[in-house]
């Protein structure tokens, strides 16, 4: 294959500067909400061990960037930034102080096929809750999520709730074995209803027990649980009152109208082994985040403890963002050899007004009339 002098790596773009610049601001803001709430914030290497981070991250093996250090030892670009930060956490933050809240602003990696089009990379924001088990914590990070949406200006967020643990005990009650439940789940992951109708037909479930189990995919309120719950479990028992607790705290919070409580709601990362959640906006047809209780992960570092969090993707938040419609102030001054100490005089008097000011030498006003038009005022200094 030739490579064009401007051809990019597949899945790979450049932002220009309007794209940039509502970026920074986009991260500006979510920073300052994590840190007020409690946060503090924390980047970890754009490289990491295959034999740790590759592997323990839910990201498939194809997805990931793989290079080789001068030692041999097999490195990836960071597939996601839950856990890098596990591993920090893990091997340091936790000797020190528990819970730890930790935020990001940070790119992560994952390869692309050539008819996928979609970002090998991309900006993930969010945070960790390390070292809390209960579903206060769940709400917290929940609360965070809406929260951030709402101060980007994204009122048309939805969120749907689901929890991965119970998911898993209902369909142990269906008589559905390990490997049964693996596909049940990757049906559910792709949204694949007819699929999942499908797949139904083939299992070993009992015919009066069908249109129930069917029926999974129709839940959008908590109270429709109740249905799946065994009376005998313990456990379901004990996690469908946690979610009523949660639900009571999200109805408190005004979020009710926005959240859908979805049972079979399945992230495809795999880590997840309590509540999950994805964040939808109108203006995209894809999650703009997903996060979810994951104390599974922490297991892997030899930790017996509790953790939850969420990251937003910034590309599909900025997809969504209400456009601004007024331009904003940005003043130009022309100046020639002999006024130029004029014209940087003057650009610092505007600038010490919190104007947004460009100087740009034009011996030949004539031949920047097009570029005068993208700007709100122009000062032409005598002369020039």
């Amino acid at each position: 294959m030739t490579i064009e002098m401007f051809e990019k790596p597949l899945g790979m773009r450049d932002d220009f500067p309007a794209v940039a610049k509502k970026k920074a601001e986009l991260k500006e803001k979510g920073i300052s909400l994590m840190e007020q709430t409690g946060y503090e914030l924390l980047q970890t290497p754009t490289l990491e061990y295959y034999e740790t981070i590759g592997k323990i991250s839910a990201i498939p093996d194809s997805a990931l960037f793989k290079l080789l250090d001068s030692q041999g030892e097999t490195l990836v670009l960071r597939p996601d930034m839950t856990s890098p930060i596990a591993r920090v956490a893990a091997s340091k933050l936790l000797k020190e102080k528990m819970p730890v809240r930790l935020g990001y602003y940070s790119n992560v990696f994952r390869a692309q096929k050539r008819e996928g089009g979609r970002p090998a990379e991309f900006e993930q924001m969010g945070v960790e809750l390390i070292g809390d088990d209960s579903l206060y914590a769940d709400a917290e990070v929940i609360l965070l999520a809406s929260s951030i949406l709402k101060k980007l200006g994204i009122e048309s967020g939805r969120m749907v709730i689901g929890h991965a643990r119970l998911l898993q005990l209902v369909l142990k009650d269906f008589g559905l074995d390990a490997h049964q439940i693996d596909k049940v789940r990757s049906e559910l992951v792709s949204k694949n209803s007819v699929g999942f109708e499908r797949l139904a037909d083939t299992l070993p479930i009992k015919e009066a027990d069908l249109d129930s189990f069917k029926a999974l995919t129709t839940s959008t309120r908590l109270e429709d649980w109740q249905q799946w719950i065994n009376p005998v479990n313990e456990e379901q028992k004990n996690l469908y009152n946690e979610m009523q607790q949660l639900e009571k705290i999200i109805n408190r919070s005004g979020l009710g109208e926005a959240v859908i409580f979805d049972l079979s709601f399945s992230s495809h990362m795999t880590y997840y082994t309590g509540l999950v959640f994805e964040v939808y906006g109108s203006g995209s047809g894809f999650p703009l985040g997903n996060g979810g209780r994951y104390d599974g992960l922490m297991q892997q570092f030899g930790l017996q403890i509790g953790a939850t969090g969420f990251g937003l993707r910034v590309d599909r938040l900025l997809e969504v963002m209400e456009k601004e419609q007024l331009q904003e102030s940005h003043t130009l001054i022309l100046f020639g050899k002999e006024n130029e100490q004029q014209a940087y005089d003057k650009a610092l008097e505007l600038r010490s007004e919190n104007e947004r000011v460009t100087l740009q030498y034009a011996p030949a006003v004539h031949a920047i009339d097009e570029f005068c038009a993208l700007f709100t005022t122009v000062i032409r200094m005598e002369g020039a």
